[in-house]
């Protein structure tokens, strides 16, 4: 599959069958991570497990790191 495929499918994570499973736990904790308006649930225990089925400890926090650098939040500041 091209990358342009997968780049203009990514708002639609859910539905198309263009990423991995470790890739979709990513996309949902990113999401879950920057969706806090509007009654969102934010990072969820279920959303957390998933991740770390997928992640260690260490990649982990650097998804949380770029998921902060890429709002624009300085890591520690509000958690």
């Amino acid at each position: 599959m091209r990358r342009r495929e997968r780049l203009h499918n990514v708002v639609a994570w859910r539905d198309t069958p263009f990423y991995t499973e470790e890739e979709r736990a990513a996309l949902a904790l990113t999401e879950a991570a920057t969706r806090l308006q509007g009654g969102a649930a934010g990072v969820t225990d279920d959303i957390c497990d998933a991740a770390a089925g997928h992640f260690g400890e260490e990649q982990l926090g650097v998804i949380v790191l770029e998921i902060n650098r890429a709002v624009g939040e300085q890591a520690g500041k509000t958690w």
